[in-house]
């Protein structure tokens, strides 16, 4: 092991929003629950707990389709207060051992334990430790990837979930990428996959036989990527509190759509996560872009500039709806739909990561 192996952590909370609403209403608990909009109002599925996802409801699904799914599952409104409450809570609890957290969402981080402050040799023990205290002080489940990168941290995260625990040491990285699927690698897209698959591509070590040169010759700039990740190479630091340009959401529909009624009620709910984020950083935007990709993968932008910041949910969605008429969105089909503030009107300061060498 080198000098600078880092020692990564990836907390994914499990079913968060979902959760949080079982754990508030006992009434709730082993029942199937999806947060989002409702069935009859072209609603789309924010989260839902494990037991609606037995019976194949998703993210970003529509919620009439997941009625058809299941009719008894339960249909609830977001509560971002609540949410961002807890998250909150689960913050402090990360730097209580690092101050090197990097926040990726309401729900999930990066932790770098490499020099850790209660001196803990093991990350393992660490992420040990961190998820059963978010378990006895919030009573909400967290799963962990356990690894010397953030790649292979986050891919850990979430092949034991819900409440689960992998670790990926230095000497089981080869055989741990080899045998993964490429769609579980993160940066590979539906059509990167399909791309890959054409060429033979199936597992990391099918991506593995490839050369430097013939992955740039496929994926362009991207090809430096593949050959790294495929090699279990990463080294992209967690880096906290850093300084932000934009602060956005996307999704992928379930289903290509053109229904204007649908990708509004989409939008409505990329407006408030966007804004719940906007609030967690205490920042605002000048400037909001909207995102659309056709069903035939064609992407288009447009954007809008204001003298007065944009925070609030009710702004986003207006604002994008705008922006929206100004697409061939409804005349196209739409496969997936993204809102950016940007020209941010405070910026949050980056920070040095530190790396020592310890045993996993």
């Amino acid at each position: 092991m080198s000098e600078n192996q880092r020692k990564i952590i990836h907390i994914d909370m499990d079913a968060f929003y979902a959760s949080v609403e079982q754990r508030d209403k006992p009434e709730l608990r082993d029942k199937p629950v999806v947060v989002g909009g409702n069935p009859d109002s072209r609603g789309v599925v924010a989260t839902c707990s494990y037991e609606a996802r037995r019976f194949g409801i998703h993210s970003a699904m529509s919620c009439a389709r997941a009625y058809r799914l299941c009719p008894q599952v339960i249909f609830i409104r977001p509560r971002f207060d609540a949410y961002r409450e807890v998250s909150q809570q689960i913050r402090e609890i990360f730097l209580q051992y690092t101050n090197l957290v990097e926040p990726l969402s309401l729900d999930e981080a990066f932790l770098d334990v490499t020099s850790n402050k209660p001196n803990i040799l093991s990350a393992t023990w660490v992420a040990q430790i961190i998820r059963q205290k978010i378990k006895n002080e919030t009573a909400l489940s967290a799963s962990a990837g356990v690894s010397y990168n953030k790649f292979l941290a986050k891919i850990a995260s979430d092949i034991k979930k819900p409440d689960g625990l992998t670790v990926v040491t230095p000497e089981q990285a080869e055989q741990f990428i080899g045998q993964l699927p490429i769609r579980r690698f993160h940066g590979v897209g539906r059509v990167t996959e399909k791309k890959m698959q054409n060429l033979g591509i199936l597992t990391g070590a099918d991506l593995r036989q490839h050369s430097l040169e013939e992955l740039h010759k496929y994926f362009g700039k991207a090809g430096e990527y593949y050959f790294n990740i495929a090699r279990g190479i990463d080294l992209r630091p967690v880096v906290p509190n850093r300084v932000r340009k934009s602060i956005g959401k996307e999704t992928t529909l379930s289903e290509d759509s053109a229904e204007m009624g649908q990708m509004l009620t989409i939008i409505g709910d990329l407006a408030e996560r966007v804004a719940a984020l906007l609030q967690a950083k205490q920042t605002s935007g000048l400037t909001l872009t909207l995102k659309v990709k056709y069903a035939d993968f064609q992407i288009v932008t447009r954007s809008i500039s204001r003298q007065t910041p944009i925070a609030s949910a009710e702004e986003i969605l207006s604002l994008a709806d705008g922006l929206l008429r100004k697409t061939r969105a409804g005349e196209n089909a739409v496969r997936l739909l993204g809102v950016t503030i940007s020209n941010l009107t405070s910026d949050i300061p980056a920070a040095e990561t530190l790396q020592m060498e310890l045993p996993f």
